[in-house]
């Protein structure tokens, strides 16, 4: 153990010392001599791009553990997708312990960045951006991590995404922290993964601020330990331009969180603002599904310490005029289908009802209540997140 132990300590070392960084500027044949540099980058090793703007006419990918991809600045070193051939990803990365940071991508023609079983992979300081802002033609997904564990995305700005601008499914130990989304379908979505943190971002003018979704049918169901806190979630009032048959495309305007079918979520310390539908909603998975891991409903919540001011003036749900109009003109801050499991509700705040009483029951059968009496939720505060020692360094 103690001969491994130290050759193992020896790897390392030498892999640091033998580390490499591979300069990419812009301009002619960028393309051939970036995927080049990826490909033959060694563990260790650091792809620098230069300044200016790679204008690419194919996607890129990384299958290198530990490999650092470094720009000058989100606004300095542009990777430009905009006459992309292809549909895939602008940038797809298969490997581990790897660091993207400083750089941009703009107008993928599918998703921006997309890692996938990628574990201790970091999104630092990206924009990703499809120019021509909202349009059912853009990529899904902005920053795409999935089916991984420890995952940080920090500091970056995302736009235009007909999806989700930040989307983190079916993985878990997740850190999602002081990014800037907008115009996006949704802002940040969290589906199907357990144990994140979403905190200190701004979610501004999408369709949808922040959701927290658990699906059905995939190969990692019950999703939840999600804390959603210290965010500005306002103005997100953008029109759904989801393309038909996406999941979010049922997302009404005007919603800030949303928790739908998910396990020990905390929306706390949050302040909302000018979200025209509901501040925060929690809802039931209503479409048929043959899953018996499954649970439909969102269970044990937590809503605390949070900041309302103006919403849910002008909510997009079935009758939804009527209905502000029988509560003064606005809906209350929290909207619930009524079939939530357990919600605990520490804002002295109003919750409006739907009523529903099954899952899967038409909306147009609503019989909107007050309610006041809630029973406590089963959800202690949770620890925070913890990355593995040494993750964070690479950024600092």
């Amino acid at each position: 153990m103690i001969r491994v132990t130290a050759a193992a300590m020896l790897l390392a070392t030498a892999s640091t010392a033998w580390a490499e960084t591979h300069r990419i500027s812009p301009g002619e044949g960028a393309q051939e001599r970036l995927q080049e540099a990826l490909i033959l980058a060694q563990p260790g090793d650091t792809v620098v791009l230069e300044a200016g703007r790679f204008e690419l006419t194919d996607g890129l990918s990384l299958d290198v553990d530990g490999v650092t991809l470094r720009g000058a600045g989100m606004d300095a070193s542009v990777l430009d997708f905009t006459n992309q051939a292809g549909s895939g990803e602008g940038l797809l990365i298969t490997s581990d312990h790897v660091t993207l940071r400083n750089f941009a991508v703009e107008n993928a023609k599918g998703d921006g960045i997309k890692s996938k079983g990628a574990d201790q992979i970091i999104y630092h300081a990206l924009r990703v951006e499809w120019t021509n802002g909202p349009d059912a033609s853009n990529g899904a997904y902005g920053i795409y991590p999935v089916e991984a564990s420890n995952i940080l995305v920090q500091d970056s700005i995302v736009r235009g995404a007909s999806d989700a601008g930040i989307y983190v499914g079916q993985s878990e130990n997740i850190i999602v922290r002081r990014n800037y989304v907008y115009e996006n379908v949704a802002g940040i979505e969290i589906e199907n993964s357990n144990f994140a943190e979403v905190t200190h971002n701004i979610a501004g003018r999408n369709t949808g601020g922040i959701l927290v979704f658990d699906l059905p049918g995939l190969p990692k169901v019950g999703g939840g330990n999600v804390v959603v806190a210290n965010n500005i979630v306002a103005s997100n009032n953008t029109d759904n331009f989801a393309p038909e048959g996406n999941i979010v495309a049922a997302v009404p305007y005007g919603t800030g969180v949303m928790v739908m079918a998910n396990k020990g979520v905390q929306v706390v310390n949050n302040a909302f603002e000018d979200n025209l539908t509901s501040h925060i909603m929690l809802i039931a998975y209503i479409q048929e599904y043959d899953d018996e891991r499954y649970e439909p409903r969102p269970v044990d919540v937590l809503i605390a310490g949070n900041s309302y001011g103006a919403g849910g003036s002008a909510p997009d749900i079935a009758g939804g005029e009527m209905i502000a109009a029988a509560f003064g003109g606005a809906l209350p801050p929290i909207l619930t289908d009524g079939l939530h499991k357990r919600l605990s509700i520490e804002d002295t705040v109003p919750v409006i009802s739907l009523g529903m009483e099954r899952v899967g029951q038409s909306r147009a059968e609503a019989k909107p209540q007050l309610i006041n009496a809630l029973a406590a939720a089963d959800t202690a505060r949770f620890a925070p997140v913890t990355l593995p020692e040494g993750m964070e360094a690479r950024v600092q």
